[in-house]
């Protein structure tokens, strides 16, 4: 899967979790920031990402530093491929 690949699905997750269009989603939109996600949003999105894309589990660690939806196709990106 390529970035832009993922990027669309991760658009489609967001948008369907934060109730905002997916075309206002970009690669810099910050979760906190650009999309006010909490803690909670934060873990319901990462277990959708876990199972969209069949991936392992996510570790607390790693979750530090995916705080931009960039960070996520990054990640993801390293992990598909």
């Amino acid at each position: 899967m390529t970035a832009e690949e993922i990027f669309k699905v991760m658009q489609t997750l967001i948008a369907e979790q934060f109730t905002v269009e997916p075309d206002e989603i970009t690669m810099d939109s910050s979760f906190e920031d650009d999309l006010s996600a909490d803690s909670v949003d934060l873990v319901e999105l990462v277990m959708a990402m876990e199972e969209e894309f069949e991936v392992d589990e996510i570790q607390e660690e790693e979750l530090a530093g995916l705080k931009t939806v960039g960070d996520c196709v990054r990640y993801l990106a390293s992990k598909l491929n």
